[in-house]
Order: C-alpha cells, then structure tokens, then sequence
C-alpha cells in the first residue's frame, strides 16, 4: 500500500510536469517504505539526497515555466519554493547529525507539501495558463 497516492486531481499538464510530480511521489513512498522496514541509514540517506536534488530541479522548472508564461505570481512562489527547500536541508542536517526521527518527519512534510503544491499552487499555475490560451 502505497503511503502517498496519485489522484486524478493532481494533474497539471499530462506531460512533464506531472512526470515530475510522480517522481517525487515515488521518492516519497519509496522514502517511507524504507523507514517504515526498519532499512538502513544508507538507504535513507540516498533516497533524501536524490528527493532533495529533485525537488530543487523541479521547483526551478516550474519557475522557468511561469518566468516564460509571464506568470503575475512567480515571485510568491518562488519565496514558497526556497522557504521549503531550506526546511529540506535542515532536516537534511539534522537526519546527518543522527537523529533517526527525521526520516518518517520528512515523509510526513513531503507527501503534506507535495499535496498542496500540487493541490493548490500548481493548480493556479495551470488556471493561470488556461486563461491565458483562451485569449
């Protein structure tokens, strides 16, 4: 059973954009997995690096898309996106000073974060989008 599930409501653009969505989804239940199996600190610690790279190359393609689209609220989001990349490195740090805890805290704020990015601020990216094809 997964411990973050797609919905039809996530979707953003049926193409890259969603391609990344899923990725770090997959990262995020691939993440609690291996915490919840007792796995560990190697495995761990891989799959936090390769959530904390995918995430920053995410969050800068979507920042290139509304750079590109004239996007009236690029710079909300991108105060949004760099305040959530630093509480990623901080519990980065924390996770790599020892504290085992920070793992399953992690999944939690992911798949919480990831839900209402997508949920919310994507979901603005893409009615932003759409009103601007319809001109």
């Amino acid at each position: 059973m997964s411990y973050f599930k797609w919905a039809s409501d996530m979707v953003i653009d049926d193409g890259p954009i969603d391609q990344d969505h899923l990725h770090l989804v997959q990262l995020v239940n691939d993440l609690h997995s291996a915490t919840s199996e007792g796995q560990g600190k190697e495995v761990v610690g891989q799959i936090l690096d390769q959530l904390l790279a995918y995430t920053a190359d995410h969050l800068s393609r979507e920042e290139q898309l509304m750079r590109a689209a004239g996007f009236p609220n690029l710079e909300r989001h991108q105060q949004g996106h760099a305040k959530f990349i630093a509480q990623l490195h901080a519990l980065k740090q924390r996770y790599d000073a020892g504290s085992l805890a920070v793992a399953a805290q992690l999944s939690a704020v992911l798949r919480d974060w990831l839900s209402l990015h997508i949920r919310r601020s994507d979901k603005e990216l893409l009615a932003y989008l759409k009103q601007k094809s319809q001109r």
